[in-house]
């Protein structure tokens, strides 16, 4: 492994996953990339939540682009993980823009160079993969590097 691409969020198991990156990419003196993906219904949902705790708070949060959003989380989940492990990495946001999640991930790990994956899996029944797709079945096929993929309880 001489660079990995490692997909974020906000939740726990993301947080684990970017952790055990870093740490495996810090053994093997390989960089790291912290990408985190979001759409404009996430972003809605996001800038609705920030509303009603500023609404609470009486205070307002200035409202920032999509892509500045998901660089944020990205930085964010960063920061908090792996600031005391001595990895290389940096961070990138991006707007999924009708594309699959899958496929933005791959299409970062290529232009990025990144011939490794860490992506959280998701349990779901076959039909549920069938009926609303599947982010890891999808890097896991089109990735032509290793995906290393952690489900949220193992993380």
């Amino acid at each position: 492994m001489q660079r990995a691409l490692v997909v974020a969020d906000s939740s726990e198991a993301s947080h684990d996953l970017v952790r055990e990156a870093g740490e495996l990419a810090a053994g093997v003196d390989a960089s790291l990339l912290v990408l985190a993906t979001l759409s404009k219904d996430g972003y809605e949902r996001d800038q609705e939540i920030l509303d009603t705790i500023a609404s609470s708070e009486r205070t307002t949060y200035q409202a920032d682009s999509i892509k500045d959003h998901a660089q944020t989380i990205a930085r964010n989940v960063a920061t908090e993980e792996l600031t005391d492990i001595d990895v290389d990495y940096e961070t990138r946001g991006v707007v999924l823009d009708g594309r699959g999640r899958g496929t933005v991930v791959v299409e970062e790990a290529e232009t990025a160079d990144c011939d490794h994956v860490f992506i959280a899996g998701v349990r779901r029944s076959p039909t549920g993969k069938a009926v609303f797709g599947d982010t890891t079945q999808s890097v896991i096929l089109n990735f032509d590097g290793r995906t290393t993929v952690a489900m949220a309880d193992d993380c």
